[in-house]
């Protein structure tokens, strides 16, 4: 968990000639930042944080993928000569939260504060993001969230308030460009050793931004191209094999946006863009599990009543795709996005549940109508309640004039079928049902 031990010593802050370029080129002070003028402007908080390291106080760092935000949180960190532990919110839980709190309070006894960075803060839970609380609010913890969503809707209030929110910029493909120069001079990266020709470092940093980590991934992999053929210029073609193998490299970052654009394309309709998704996955080696529990999700959440037989489809192709496996899952799982993908859509079902659960939440319903309570409690006293329900299945259509709702509800409306697919009859058919129901 603690960066320094792993990649470098905190007070030395070497680097291991075995570590990764963007490791060893991640800048040792705020001269060397790159794209970030305004968050690091002369008397901006983070700034000052850095210069003039007094207490502990925690930051949320809100940006794009590899804009800078863990760089920032080393510096702070790095000036006060603290402790240094990072954590995923993808793989941590309550468990080592609580534990690298009760670590630092031990450390905190000898004078060493620690600083707690947390990568995908967003991703926590409220109750992980409640964990921290008591780290922050005693000063145990120097708190510093790393998120690439909008903190407003992604982090608890009470640890927001308790923090100061710094945003990052994305980088542009000059920014690039300038680092990759460094890399290649500078003695932490190629130390002039090679050089690049000006079409592939224009390739590089257009294709690459804004993220500066996966510029310098890129590189790296073209050097070492560049290297074993005794060569010293990377070329355009060097870089254009390097992005190819990276991509199919797949980090964290690339399993949530692509996972991101393969629900929403098949949301969208277009089954080129599912499909095209699905195989990046499937060669990436995401779990084909993992991706038959998206497709049943979409499923319910994008076609719901507009085609109920499609949730069928999707959990069946689950199951047979854990029965069967890879590599002929793959024909599995596209028969069932492509099931999704092509049904006519509706979200009504994901709207009408989500509207229930706002009102209970908000603290309506009111009592069960007497009528539909349980007949058979032994400790109810309601001796007309029996005659008060009419039983469905005793009247003609098998609907009849009735109250379901508590008194307070009389009015809610949850479930607002659209035009589209099956839901075109269901909404014929649930108007008239909502008329008799109505009826005196």
């Amino acid at each position: 968990m603690d960066l320094f031990d792993s990649h470098f010593d905190s007070a030395a802050g070497e680097v291991p000639d075995g570590a990764p370029l963007a490791v060893r080129m991640r800048p040792r002070s705020i001269e060397e930042v790159i794209g970030q003028s305004e968050a690091l402007a002369p008397h901006s908080p983070l700034r000052r944080l850095i210069e003039d390291p007094k207490g502990s106080v925690s930051i949320i760092l809100w940006g794009p993928p590899g804009c800078g935000k863990t760089t920032c949180a080393y510096l702070v960190a790095r000036a006060g000569n603290r402790k240094f532990v990072e954590l995923s919110a993808v793989s941590a839980g309550v468990k080592d939260v609580r534990a690298v709190i009760d670590t630092a309070k031990r450390d905190l006894v000898s004078g060493r504060e620690t600083v707690l960075f947390i990568d995908e803060l967003h991703r926590f839970s409220k109750t992980q993001q409640d964990a921290l609380l008591p780290g922050v609010e005693n000063g145990w913890v120097s708190l510093i969230g790393a998120t690439t969503e909008n903190p407003v809707f992604s982090i608890v209030s009470p640890l927001l308030s308790r923090s100061i929110l710094v945003t990052l910029t994305q980088l542009g493909s000059g920014d690039i460009s300038q680092l990759v120069v460094r890399a290649l001079t500078d003695k932490r990266g190629f130390a002039g050793e090679l050089e690049i020709a000006p079409d592939a470092r224009e390739t590089l940093a257009q294709r690459s931004a804004p993220d500066a980590r996966r510029a310098l991934t890129w590189l790296e992999a073209a050097a070492e191209v560049v290297r074993g053929e005794g060569r010293k210029l990377i070329e355009l073609g060097d870089i254009e094999v390097a992005a190819s193998a990276a991509l199919h490299r797949y980090d964290r970052d690339d399993h949530y946006d692509v996972t991101s654009a393969f629900i929403k394309s098949m949301r969208g309709s277009d089954p080129d863009a599912a499909l095209h998704y699905l195989a990046r996955m499937i060669v990436a080696g995401e779990d084909p599990r993992f991706i038959a529990r998206r497709i049943m999700i979409a499923a319910s959440e994008e076609v719901g009543m507009a085609d109920p037989n499609v949730l069928v489809v999707a959990s069946a192709a689950a199951q047979a795709v854990a029965q069967v496996g890879m590599p002929e899952a793959r024909l599995i799982l596209a028969e069932a996005v492509l099931a999704v993908t092509t049904a006519p859509k509706s979200n009504a079902t994901y709207r009408a549940i989500n509207a229930a659960i706002s009102d209970v939440q908000a603290g309506k319903g009111a009592a069960v109508p007497l009528h539909l309570r349980d007949s058979h409690n032994p400790n109810s006293d309601n001796l007309d309640r029996d005659a008060a329900y009419r039983y469905p299945h005793d009247y003609p259509q098998g609907i009849v004039q009735q109250r379901y709702l508590p008194d307070d509800l009389q009015d809610a409306r949850y479930y607002e079928p659209s035009e589209r697919g099956f839901e075109a009859t269901v909404t014929k058919r649930l108007a008239r049902i909502r008329e008799m129901l109505q009826m005196g």
